[in-house]
């Protein structure tokens, strides 16, 4: 997950945020293609599953092996009080499992889980504000901390 593409993205939003004091929003495309890294895509397979993709499309964000991907993610800045403490909620349930990525403020991986849809819907179709406590009953892709 070394993409040079990857790093230069992240790059140019950290000198963003130093010169203009907020980073561009790169979270929600890093965490996709970090999700799908993670799952055990390839980048070439990434880059065709990815053709045609809109920034909105509706129910899933990939697909791989015939499963759909839904993903989540989140970034702190480092700033005071920018420690994670919300997590978006899937809005629909039109996906087989969902990826939720916490982020470092150098969007490096700090932790990732993974829910399939009817353990995320059984837990939190109820909840109205989830939390990365929340997200940590999944299964954990990355290493622990």
């Amino acid at each position: 997950m070394n993409s040079t593409l990857r790093a230069d993205l992240i790059a140019t939003a950290l000198r963003w945020e130093q010169r203009f004091g907020n980073a561009p929003s790169i979270t929600s495309v890093l965490s996709e293609y970090d999700a799908a890294m993670l799952v055990g895509m390839s980048e070439d397979e990434y880059s065709q599953a990815m053709v045609g993709a809109t920034t909105v499309q509706k129910g899933y964000d990939f697909n791989f092996n015939g499963e759909r991907y839904q993903v989540k993610g989140n970034r702190p800045s480092g700033k005071p009080g920018s420690n994670v403490t919300w997590v978006p909620k899937a809005t629909n349930y039109d996906w087989d499992h969902l990826i939720w990525i916490l982020y470092d403020p150098s969007y490096r991986i700090v932790e990732a889980w993974q829910w399939d849809v009817s353990g995320y819907q059984n837990e939190f179709h109820e909840v109205e504000r989830l939390s990365p406590e929340h997200h940590r009953q999944g299964k954990r892709l990355s290493p622990p901390r």
